[in-house]
């Protein structure tokens, strides 16, 4: 097992390439099997784990803050010193009027609500990594992509934000910051208003990212580079469908059959070829599509951490050992081949 461990961004937390996501955690994951993957994977290597105040996901008002007392219940019984935690405060405008009672602005009294709900939750004193899950601000998200300006909306100003989070920190509750599902103007607001303002710097962008979504390349790449922000890269397994498993099965078991809610983002004409292509591609290399598509991922330049998630011990198991597959670059141009194709069909 090849773990590698590199800091993230300008901040002194040091993170495994690998961070266990625990989203399925209290949903379609029990307790006990929840902590038996976080049991493996810190056993593997990986000191990063990631979660949110709204999971698990679906999000729904009888299961909302179940992963987080999960992991915390974990926590609890674990050196508290060995692991990275990283959780995220949930945005506005997405209703979930149960997740604090709606209050979901970006503002003084919201954040320190949201984290010192997670702290009690996760039954610690301190988050490693505290992310703004969402843009408060009007945003395509969650498979959309074009920006619409007829559905503006106001928002916290971000020098607001980042002194409530200034607090938080200069009192002990959270050691760093990030972003999550943001886009390039928003990062740079917060950037240049951390230097303006000699207030905390973002240190992470965790957004989508996997073989048919890569939007991050040609919108954010540059940007992480040059402002040392890297990409935690979550859905590297495309919700299940880089799998190949629902072309084989249309009705295979998965979160995508399970729940509704999913389809936006994969339901676009390209992603069925793109998918065959890529699956091909791993037959010929003697691989499962789920292997190529994560080494794919672990293979970023840019990419601090791929955030990893499963619903049983062999998919965790495979998920993990696809950091051995060794990345070459006829892989790499192979790759290449089939996105200039099929180009980002799934953003």
């Amino acid at each position: 097992m090849m773990v590698k461990y590199t800091q993230l961004g300008s901040s002194d937390l040091v993170v495994s390439n690998i961070c266990l996501g625990t989203m399925t955690f209290g949903q379609q994951n029990t307790e006990k099997e929840a902590h038996q993957q976080l049991n493996y994977a810190t056993d593997q290597g990986i000191n990063f784990i990631d979660t949110a105040e709204m999971y698990p996901v679906p999000p729904r008002e009888n299961t909302v803050y179940s992963t987080e007392n999960i992991v915390g219940g974990w926590i609890k019984k674990n050196p508290r010193d060995k692991i990275i935690l990283a959780t995220k405060a949930a945005g506005s405008a997405r209703g979930m009027p149960w997740v604090r009672d709606g209050e979901h602005a970006f503002n003084r009294t919201n954040l320190r609500s949201a984290v010192e709900g997670s702290l009690k939750r996760l039954q610690t004193d301190y988050i490693d990594l505290y992310q703004l899950h969402w843009p408060e601000r009007n945003t395509p998200m969650f498979g959309q992509y074009l920006f619409n300006p007829e559905q503006e909306r106001e928002y916290t100003d971000f020098a607001e934000t980042l002194q409530a989070l200034s607090e938080l920190i200069n009192e002990g509750k959270i050691r760093h910051i990030g972003l999550s599902n943001e886009w390039p103007w928003g990062l740079m607001q917060f950037l240049n208003t951390s230097e303006q303002e000699s207030l905390p710097r973002v240190v992470s962008m965790q957004n989508a990212y996997n073989l048919i979504n890569r939007t991050y390349d040609s919108s954010l790449r540059e940007m992480g580079y040059r402002e040392n922000v890297p990409l935690l890269a979550y859905s590297p397994m495309a919700f299940g469908h880089l799998s190949a498993k629902y072309i084989n099965d249309p009705k295979a078991q998965g979160r995508v059959n399970d729940f509704d809610g999913f389809a936006q983002r994969y339901e676009k004409p390209s992603v069925e070829p793109a998918i065959k292509a890529y699956a091909a591609l791993a037959q010929e290399l003697n691989i499962t599509p789920a292997t190529l598509a994560l080494a794919f991922t672990y293979s970023r330049w840019f990419c601090a951490s791929s955030i990893i998630g499963a619903t049983n011990m062999d998919q965790l198991t495979e998920n993990i050992n696809a950091i051995n597959f060794e990345w070459s670059d006829e892989v790499e141009q192979a790759i290449e081949a089939i996105h200039l194709k099929f180009f980002n069909p799934a953003p």
